[in-house]
């Protein structure tokens, strides 16, 4: 199959390209010891998953569903995997099926670690607790700021300590109930064998390393007493420009200084810039501007678009009024607000028109739905030899069966 052949919308992943940011990756375990995951929730394509075992260390899972994939697909493929897992809670029901799959266990909360850790020590897993530094290094998205006020991700120092007092009704009330009260900190810690924070989104080192020293001052008491540490996703590795120096020498003081084992977790650091999205242009009307509706949407295909927002990049287009001819780009939804961005072009877009949207392999067919019936795109593999293979192909059943 030729590219001019390939069914629209679909996504193509670039195997070569997936290769090449997993030898920057396996490069940064080589020169420290760490060791990287992949975070399936940025990135699940397991047609993958042999090739990323080679590589990485494992996979981190953010619920049972992806901790399963990780078990089938990779580590029944390499010796070795590690399939660690984290939630905000764990479903009772969920947890005997965690233990069978998984073997780093991170909680949220030390009511968590309470209820469940003494399980999870019996089955031989290793357990951890997720931890809020409390440092926000982000500008102007919170929504993806886990230490943005009023967080419900990890456990801050004053949490640990039992201390977190809350305002209701005009009443100072501590937010620990009576259950809560009898877990201390030592009791908590001394069950643990690691700590976890994530804190970063598409961020340099800088950002870790300012992380990482509020860490040690709320949490340094702690890490003398533990085996490993987790720095999270967010690091933008296989970016042009990143300043590797600066994490190597994050990862060496936790390793030098406390003893630890260093892991990292990035998802779109795997597959940065490795996948397009290729869409046909539907119609073209005007109404105050020009617009082209394309086989692809935005809520459906693309949702970071409108949760960000942000603009994804397209090939041979520019910002509005750079090149002689711009257009609204939209999806064929009912959702008026299905607009993917506004691009210019060097002729007129004509029905049939291809365009190819960039860096669409993270959060998109992890994230993508079928709002309005709309098709799923297929999921094509771009070989190392250049050729073309169908991973996945939708269909009405899909839609039916999501319903």
């Amino acid at each position: 199959m030729t590219f001019d052949e390939l069914p629209t919308p679909c996504y193509v992943v670039d195997e070569n390209k997936i290769e090449e940011n997993l030898k920057i990756l396996k490069g940064v375990m080589e020169r420290t010891g760490a060791r990287i995951l992949l975070a399936q929730k940025a990135f699940s394509m397991y047609a993958l998953y042999p090739l990323i075992a080679d590589y990485l260390c494992g996979a981190a899972s953010s619920g049972l569903y992806e901790a399963r994939l990780c078990a089938e697909e990779m580590q029944t493929r390499k010796k070795g995997i590690e399939n660690h897992i984290y939630s905000p809670a764990y479903k009772e029901s969920d947890f005997d099926e965690i233990l069978k799959y998984c073997d780093h266990i991170v909680f949220n909360s030390c009511r968590q670690v309470d209820k469940f850790a003494a399980r999870a020590k019996a089955a031989g897993k290793s357990i951890g607790l997720r931890i809020n530094p409390q440092c926000s290094t982000q500008e102007g998205h919170e929504i993806y700021d886990p230490c943005a006020k009023g967080s419900r991700l990890g456990v801050t120092r004053d949490m640990l300590n039992g201390r977190n007092i809350n305002t209701l009704n005009g009443r100072d009330i501590n937010i620990l109930n009576e259950v809560n009260n009898s877990i201390t900190d030592e009791r908590v810690i001394s069950m643990l064998d690691g700590l976890h924070f994530h804190t970063l989104c598409e961020q340099d080192a800088d950002a870790l390393a300012i992380t990482l020293q509020a860490v040690e001052e709320k949490f340094g008491a702690y890490l003398s007493d533990m085996k490993w540490i987790n720095f999270g996703g967010g690091h933008h590795i296989t970016k042009p420009g990143y300043q590797f120096i600066i994490l190597e020498d994050c990862i060496k003081r936790m390793q030098q200084k406390y003893g630890l084992i260093v892991y990292l977790e990035p998802g779109e650091a795997i597959a940065l810039n490795a996948g397009i999205l290729v869409t046909t242009v539907l119609e073209t009307i005007s109404n105050e501007t020009e617009i082209a509706i394309l086989d692809t949407s935005a809520a459906c295909h693309m949702p970071d678009v409108l949760e960000m927002p942000y603009r994804p990049p397209l090939s041979n287009s520019g910002k509005p009024g750079e090149k002689p001819y711009t257009y609204r780009l939209g999806g064929p939804t009912c959702l008026a607000g299905d607009i993917i961005g506004d691009y210019s072009f060097d002729r007129c877009l004509q029905e049939g028109d291809r365009l190819v949207f960039e860096d669409m392999a993270i959060y998109t067919m992890v994230k993508n739905n079928t709002f309005n019936g709309m098709p799923l795109p297929t999921i094509i593999l771009k070989k190392k030899n250049g050729d073309y293979t169908v991973v996945k192909q939708f269909g009405y059943e899909d839609f039916k069966q999501r319903i």
